[in-house]
Formats: structure tokens, sequence, C-alpha cells
């Protein structure tokens, strides 16, 4: 076991336990919606298994945002998506490395208006904050996400992605000492950790493509961000 001590994950642990139960408040809802991330690094493992991904995988990520309702900069969203794909430089989430500078794909959902489309692609530049710093490229695919029961959803960006989620069962816990490891990537009113059947990025831009199934490796949740004052949008 490298350098990612049992400490750093329990301590991880007891971060994200603490923002899963936070529910987003309906009363103040700004722009709302839905978020799956997938991760090519187990986000919900034992300390030996989060130990041995470390420097090994975990610089590979999708983030993704359907917007339910709302506004951005003035622009309506409502029922649009955007996708990110990042590759970094290191694992993202461990304390002991410098994932960045990393490198982006956006996808943006083929339905937006030019105005629409520069909106998704500054909502999700802000909501990635460093992640997406460096978009290497932007692309315009349908986007499709598919709630189908509990933990289980189907996320398609054209040919590009598709992730594919169920909840975790008794049988993905390898050890009994599982405990959530690293946080989402971005800031969410409500999180929880799920089981990826697939994670597939087909795409240019990163220099990598890649295909992961198996894993306890995927988030899903939902967003509500408003500023102060009730104003709508960032």
């Amino acid at each position: 076991m490298k350098r990612l001590q049992w400490t750093v994950l329990a301590l991880a642990g007891v971060l994200c336990s603490a923002s899963v139960s936070v529910a987003a408040d309906a009363t103040n809802s700004g722009i709302t919606g839905d978020y799956v991330e997938a991760r090519s690094a187990e986000v919900y493992a034992g300390p030996c298994v989060a130990n041995s991904e470390v420097n090994l995988v975990g610089d590979q990520a999708t983030l993704s945002w359907r917007i339910r309702e709302g506004t951005w900069e003035g622009v309506p969203l409502d029922g649009l998506g955007v996708v990110a794909v990042v590759k970094a430089k290191a694992t993202i989430g461990d304390p002991f490395s410098n994932p960045y500078p990393a490198k982006a794909v956006l996808i943006v959902d083929e339905r937006a208006t030019a105005e629409q489309r520069r909106a998704l692609e500054s909502f999700a530049r802000a909501k990635g904050g460093r992640l997406l710093e460096n978009v290497v490229a932007v692309e315009s695919r349908p986007i499709s996400l598919e709630e189908r029961q509990h933990g289980s959803v189907a996320l398609t960006a054209g040919e590009l992605v598709r992730i594919e989620t169920r909840s975790m069962k008794q049988g993905d816990h390898l050890c009994g000492n599982e405990d959530v490891c690293y946080l989402p990537m971005t800031k969410l009113a409500h999180s929880m950790p799920v089981y990826t059947l697939v994670d597939e990025f087909n795409g240019k831009g990163l220099g990598v493509n890649w295909k992961i199934s198996g894993k306890s490796s995927a988030f899903i949740g939902s967003f509500n961000y408003e500023l102060p004052g009730g104003s709508l949008g960032r």
C-alpha cells in the first residue's frame, strides 16, 4: 500500500457521507437537474483496493449534467444536457499527487441553439472547475439520460459516451470494509456511489479511449444552484 493511508480514506468517507445527506431545497430552486459521474478508479472500496489503484488508474473521468429547469447567464436551459470527458495527469482526488493540467472534451446537447450551446459550455466549465480549464474540443451530440430504477441509469452522448450503472449489491463488497474514498468532482445537493456496468469513451482529443466495467466507480446525484438573492444561474 503505497501512500494513500487509512486515515485519509476514512476522512474522505466522513466528508462524503456528510455531503450525501444534504437534500435539495425545493423552495430555493435555481438551476436544477441530475448528475452522473464515472471514473476509472473505484470510488467505493476498501483501503487495500484504493491503495492498489493510486498512480495507476483514476486519471480518466466523465461528468454529466442534465438540466431539468433553470437559466445560466440569462439563457434558459430546460431539458438540455452537457457532458465533460477528462484525462488528467494523475489519479483525480489523490491528496498526494497533482492531476493538473487535465485535458477535457465537452459534448453539448445537439438540440441547443448557438446561445444555449455557449451557456452550456460556460456552465460546465464553472462547475467542473480546474478539471475543465483546458478544453481541447467541443462536440455536439444527442444526449440522453434514462433513469431505470434506484441507482440504475443509462447515459449516452451520441457514439462518444456510454455509461450504465446499478445499485450496489452484497457481492460488490469484496472485503467488508468499503467506504467512499473519493468525493464527487463537483458540488451536488445529493449523491450516492453506484456500480459501473459500462463506462465508455470513443472520441478524439484526449489521446486515449476506454471501456471500463465491473467497478464501484460511479456517482449519481442531483444539483440545485442558486445565487444569493434568488438569482438564477451563475
